[in-house]
């Protein structure tokens, strides 16, 4: 029985039952305990509401680089996390950066092709042909560790066709490239960005075109586009963005008349993408003799004398000169050039005409020729590629308030005609051309607008959502301890700490009223030893009074007493 009675006093939950009792009864104790224990979990909470976010510091990399890259992590004393169905290292985002920066120093990562660092492991004597070989595939690596950079492509590889030089220009070949990238999954890479990988390639490589480069995905699908259908895409991309730009321009001349909500708009564009090449000559007369150019003149001039020496009576008139010849000079004009000729004779008379031998004596001769620049027009005219041929314009504009009271109507002709003009305005409207232009007043119905989502519907509103739910976490927990643990505990303290007050109270009450009753009892004492003194010393003074001889005797039995 005795073993039973020792068990169940030393059974543990009869231990712990004891052990809350005792804290129950020590209300200190209790509430320093429940203080500690709420003031811990609240810093732990906080600790855990203000833990860095993580971010994406590499993804996609291979298991080489990930266990150089979580080793140099271990180093620094970085925190990291790595998922592991995407293979991505993620890093506190305040060290994001830092760590990068100091990885990239270390070569990380680095990649599944091998770069420029092949030519540092070079050795000596190595041929001339491994020595190209080796390049070719540094500049392939580092090619396709360039377009791995981009945002869409997760991993890339290039393949470089460069021929061996020849002496000889009719063996030359053009070097080729193939590029074969791997997409992130649900993304696009649209044509921009493939011109932009095509000459990123083309002019890395020395001699390589735009044209011999080709870029297949990971499903075998061709992007790069050479010949017609290149040309075909350009010509519809082109031709969209022209009718997406005259769109543009008619909602943003009518929206602040009729609100952006209320008009719709679209254009179709005929576009000439035809090349053509036209040169014309024309000569024209040169009428106008003042504004003729003379390319060349020539003038000749031709005399003759005579050669029988002078003759005739002797005299002044005998040995003169003869007369010049005084013929006419005439011209004529041609479309071809222009040509003067002149030519002159004269027979001069002797002195004596009767002489027949005087008679040709002397034959001149006079020819100038002119020559004038034609009058010539070369023209060469080469029409440019995308030229508008037609334009066709159709505007739907809502009903709109109309009036005082604001009840919505179709506009009137005055309206739709200002409308009209301004719609022409802006596309530069040609009746030459064949442009038409429609606007349509009618009703919207089931109009599908551009809203934008609302807070809740965005992501920034999920993410504050968090935080949000973090700090009310908190909240909730300090409260719940606060109200199950920490308030009975205070409250424990203080009904203990006022009835330990009033019966403090009521004992300092007590003791007073003991003191005051021990005091008035002295007092009392005192009163009574007073009267009673007073009555013996009467009683003495009336025994002295009747009988002096016992006085006398107790005063002498005094003194005998003292000498004694």
């Amino acid at each position: 029985m005795s073993a039973t009675l020792n068990d169940i006093t030393n059974h543990p939950a009869d231990r712990l039952k004891s052990a809350l009792t005792w804290l129950r009864a020590s209300s200190k104790l209790s509430l320093v305990i429940c203080s500690a224990a709420a003031v811990s979990v609240l810093i732990a909470l906080m600790f855990w509401a203000k833990e860095p976010d993580y971010r994406l510091l590499f993804s996609n990399i291979s298991d080489e680089d990930g266990g150089a890259i979580v080793t140099q992590l271990t180093q620094m004393n970085i925190p990291y996390r790595i998922d592991n169905t995407g293979g991505t290292i993620m890093i506190p985002e305040a060290q994001v950066h830092e760590v990068r920066m100091k990885l990239a120093q270390q070569g990380l990562p680095k990649g599944g092709a091998v770069g420029f660092e092949l030519l540092d492991q070079e050795k000596f004597g190595i041929s001339q042909f491994s020595e190209q070989v080796n390049y070719n595939r540094a500049l392939e690596g580092e090619l396709a560790r360039t377009i791995e950079n981009l945002g869409s492509i997760r991993s890339a590889r290039v393949h470089l066709a460069i021929p061996k030089q020849s002496m000889f220009v009719r063996e030359k070949k053009q070097p080729t490239a193939s590029v074969t990238v791997n997409l992130i999954q649900g993304r696009t890479i649209d044509e921009g960005q493939v011109i932009a990988i095509t000459h990123l390639v083309s002019s890395a490589v020395t001699g390589l075109t735009a044209e011999n480069v080709t870029i297949v995905d990971q499903r075998g699908a061709l992007l790069t586009q050479n010949g017609v259908g290149a040309g075909q895409t350009s010509y519809l991309k082109y031709t969209s963005e022209i009718e997406s730009d005259y769109q543009q321009r008619i909602q943003n001349i009518l929206s602040p008349l009729v609100g952006a909500s209320n008009v719709r708009a679209q254009v179709t564009a005929q576009i000439d993408f035809t090349t053509a090449e036209q040169t014309q000559e024309q000569y024209r007369p040169n009428a106008d003799t003042q504004q003729m150019a003379i390319r060349s003149r020539q003038s000749s001039r031709s005399t003759q004398g005579n050669s029988q020496g002078s003759t005739g009576v002797p005299g002044a008139l005998s040995n003169l000169p003869p007369t010049p010849a005084t013929a006419p000079v005439t011209q004529q004009l041609n479309a071809a050039g222009k040509q003067k000729n002149s030519s002159g004779k004269q027979e001069i008379d002797a002195a004596n005409t009767s002489d027949p031998a005087l008679s040709s004596t002397y034959n001149g001769r006079n020819d100038e020729t002119t020559n004038f620049e034609v009058d010539r027009t070369l023209t060469h005219t080469k029409s440019s590629i995308g030229r508008i041929e037609r334009l066709s314009v159709a505007v739907v504009i809502n009903h709109l308030s109309q009036g005082k009271e604001g009840k919505v109507g179709p506009l009137n002709e005055n309206e739709l005609t200002r409308i009209n003009d301004l719609v022409k305005e802006a596309i530069g409207y040609k009746a030459d051309r064949g442009d038409s232009i429609k606007i349509l007043n009618s009703p919207f119905n089931g109009m599908a607008e551009d809203i934008i989502p609302p807070l809740w519907k965005q992501e920034r509103f999920y993410a504050l959502l968090i935080v949000i739910a973090r700090y009310l976490a908190i909240a909730i927990i300090a409260w719940v301890l606060w109200r199950k643990l920490v308030l009975p505990a205070w409250s424990r303290h203080q009904e203990v700490s006022i009835r330990r007050l009033e019966m403090e109270k009521e004992t300092l009450h007590e003791q007073q009223a003991a003191k005051k009753y021990a005091s008035e009892k002295d007092a009392r004492d005192r009163a009574q030893q007073r009267v009673d003194t007073e009555l013996n010393t009467q009683q003495l003074r009336d025994l002295a009074d009747q009988d002096p001889r016992i006085i006398a005797l107790v005063v002498r039995q005094w003194m005998d007493k003292e000498y004694k």
